[in-house]
């Protein structure tokens, strides 16, 4: 295709604003000349970097993140969706900045909490749906930096923290926007707060790009950009997504791209997420056209019931449901993001922490038959799932009432068979269509592991 004008705009707006270095001007003049004389130029298949697939399968190794949602909408305490829900006023929702200050807030605590929970990487909302960024951005006042009393970058502090410890950063950003004059058409939601200017969208358009290349020059390696918000505009609206995701991986060409728009991946995408939802259910409602594709696969979901911080809810899931869910997302061949909103002051709450370190403490154990695998042989049953790393099989039982456990592994040579945690050896029957594990009544756990060693 032959780029026109309006493609053009964008990418001298950002070489306007930005600071880059030699290399990367020489870039831009070289496109901005190609534009220039009408060059036709195809839009090829997006074609990953070694390094971008190297970081895929390290992605898929972590197996488990912390999702963190939090910004202003924690001092009303009620859920990241409260502007929306309530129909607040665009202008008097901002007033809630001049009361943010999180003093409690501590980089480093978070990351010691997110380590003991067994987790890898975090994944934090850099700007949510009330379009206010959780960073220092020169785009728009609308930021913890400007509008608070607080007047710290906490993902520059966050940044810090998590590639001192060795965990790996990843930004949650909102692609549509209840307070930018610019997010128009308006979309299905944040109809009821108050927006009657008719924006631009091209000028929209820039402010994502040069929002995207703040996050991605100023706070060091980024492990992925985690995308939500598409599904607010119709299926046939041209988001120009694809100009987005070259433009990120331009910048950092091994950060993974994520997008939770619920459909199945689109060119240029290095992931999958599935909200509320183990890949291939669809139980939440969200996922009804979400193929599952080949891309590293993700489920999301929440403690209790919000993802942001909400002062009555206190619907928690067990510890127990919360570490079967890991072992299910596992067993499926999936990452888990389990979210946790920080109250207004900075600190997460106590319920979320202890989940999160009798998750930690359990996978101190078990963490071998989880991180690095991948789904095994044997699909997702009633009775539980199969982890595998190489010739280990990893069977997790997490509901079996019978004394026996038939696993359909015919014309596999098995070596050993053994309890995980002990070590004891397991016997077992071969018989047509695979063996028969001689388990016994099971007690009460959480998860029984079985290790068969496959020659």
């Amino acid at each position: 295709m032959i780029f026109c004008h309006k493609y053009l705009f964008p990418y001298l707006y950002l070489f306007k604003r930005l600071n880059f270095d030699s290399m990367q001007k020489k870039h831009f003049i070289l496109l901005i000349l190609l534009l220039m004389t009408g060059v036709t130029v195809a839009q090829q298949p997006y074609s990953p970097t070694v390094g971008n697939l190297e970081k895929r399968e390290h992605f898929r190794d972590m197996k488990f993140g912390v999702f963190i949602h939090w910004g202003l909408y924690s001092m009303p305490a009620d859920g990241e969706w409260i502007m929306n829900n309530k129909n607040i006023h665009h202008a008097e929702y901002a007033r809630l900045a001049k009361g943010f200050y999180p003093g409690a807030f501590n980089a480093e605590q978070w990351v010691a909490d997110v380590k003991a929970a067994g987790a890898k990487y975090i994944c934090i909302t850099s700007r949510h749906h009330d379009g206010f960024s959780m960073f220092a951005t020169k785009q728009s006042s609308f930021n913890i930096v400007d509008a608070t009393p607080f007047g710290r970058d906490i993902v520059a502090e966050l940044a810090v923290a998590c590639h001192k410890e060795g965990i790996k950063l990843h930004f949650y950003y909102s692609l549509l926007d209840w307070s930018h004059t610019d997010y128009f058409p308006l979309g299905r939601t944040g109809k009821g707060v108050g927006r009657t200017k008719q924006g631009e969208w091209e000028r929209y358009h820039r402010f994502m790009l040069a929002q995207l290349t703040e996050l991605l020059t100023n706070y060091g390696e980024i492990g992925a950009i985690w995308f939500d918000g598409m599904w607010d505009q119709p299926a046939d609206f041209d988001w120009r997504m694809r100009e987005i995701y070259d433009h990120i991986h331009s910048l950092q060409p091994a950060c993974l791209i994520i997008n939770n728009h619920h459909l199945a991946p689109l060119e240029g995408e290095d992931g999958q997420t599935f909200e509320k939802d183990l890949p291939g259910q669809n139980s939440s409602g969200y996922s009804g056209t979400a193929t599952v594709g080949t891309l590293p696969l993700e489920t999301c979901e929440t403690m209790n019931r919000t993802w942001g911080y909400s002062l009555t809810d206190n619907h928690y899931k067990s510890t127990e449901e919360l570490i079967r869910y890991l072992v299910r997302a596992a067993g499926s061949n999936a990452n888990l993001l389990m979210n946790v909103g920080p109250r207004p002051d900075g600190t997460f709450p106590e319920s979320a922490l202890e989940r999160y370190h009798a998750m930690g403490d359990w996978l101190k154990i078990f963490g071998e038959s989880i991180y690095g695998t991948r789904g095994g042989l044997i699909a997702p049953r009633h009775w539980g799932v199969t982890t595998q790393k190489g010739k280990r099989l990893f069977v997790h039982i997490l509901n079996l009432q019978e004394e026996m456990l038939f696993l359909p592994l015919e014309e596999k040579k098995i070596r050993a068979v053994k309890w995980f945690a002990g070590g004891e050896e397991l016997p077992f029957t071969p018989v047509p269509g695979g063996i028969l594990l001689q388990t016994g009544l099971l007690g009460e756990a959480v998860d029984h592991v079985v290790e068969i060693q496959l020659r």
